[in-house]
């Protein structure tokens, strides 16, 4: 069993709204088979992939994170949009890239980033389309013509699962953290973006059958299942089983949440801070 490991972590147009919430007070929960969908494009109608957000307004001028289904054969015309986004593979297979580049198909657990202003194209495997995670700092999410192209200065960033760089509790030195007992696999988180004293985001992995405490004070705390299904406490008291891949909590406050993978896979979390969180595995 393991026994205090803790990870300390640097939390490195459309009229869509955040949808049902379970907890109490400031913890919001929305499972993946509650999320309901809009075409993300409505002037394209069915032919646009289909948006379900699951806190914000994709619409307005505020934070939004959203999951995005993809049709089988689905691709864009060249394309750039207002502001910059985020996205991580859930399921299948998503290309992101200039238009004139070659596929680079990215499965489950794939992360990118794409600035504003710049030409792209968006297709989806042959088989099964795509299911993703979509975030923005800002709004509202617009879809432009390639003719009013700009530099934003941000350089896009295509990471696939196979090249995530996963960090254990001992390459982890700022902080002293006692290790994991009689083998058992630790936690292990990997830095996408941002800064340790501001917004920043990771995956944050827990090894099935395994549980611990996600916790801040900082501010901000989100959390996005990627892959695995968490059992969920909440610091009102309530529990949430079975959050599978699209599903979400989180507050604005922060928070103490006690999570525990079940035993089929390991558990993979986007996990969206202010400052700094930690995971203490039990």
């Amino acid at each position: 069993m393991m026994k205090h490991s803790v990870l300390p972590i640097a939390a490195i147009a459309l009229s869509l709204s955040s949808q049902q919430s379970f907890a109490q007070e400031a913890t919001e929960i929305v499972k993946f088979s509650d999320v309901t969908y809009q075409p993300l494009n409505p002037a394209r109608g069915d032919a646009a992939p289909q948006a379900g957000v699951l806190w914000g307004d994709i619409a307005k001028d505020v934070p939004t994170g959203a999951i995005i289904k993809f049709g089988e054969n689905f691709s864009s015309p060249p394309h750039i949009h207002n502001i910059t986004y985020r996205g991580i593979v859930i399921e299948g297979a998503v290309h992101n890239d200039d238009p004139d580049a070659a596929n680079m198909w990215m499965g489950p657990g794939s992360f990118w980033s794409q600035p504003a202003g710049e030409p792209h194209i968006t297709s989806a495997a042959a088989e099964g389309g795509a299911t993703i995670f979509l975030e923005i700092l800002e709004g509202p999410y617009l879809v432009r013509p390639t003719e009013e192209a700009f530099d934003n200065h941000e350089l896009p960033v295509n990471l696939d699962s196979s090249n995530v760089v996963w960090l254990s509790t001992d390459d982890v030195t700022w902080i002293d953290q006692p290790a994991a007992k009689d083998n058992t696999a630790a936690p292990q988180l990997a830095y996408l973006w941002g800064e340790t004293s501001a917004n920043n985001a990771t995956f944050l992995k827990i090894p099935a059958g395994t549980s611990g405490t996600l916790e801040s004070n900082a501010g901000l705390l989100r959390a996005v299942t990627i892959s695995g299904k968490t059992d969920l406490t909440v610091p009102e008291g309530s529990t949430e089983s079975d959050l599978v891949p699209g599903s979400y909590f989180g507050s604005e406050t922060g928070g103490s949440y006690d999570l525990s993978c079940q035993i089929e896979d390991d558990c993979m979390l986007y996990v969206r801070a202010e400052g700094k969180y930690t995971f203490t595995g039990k």
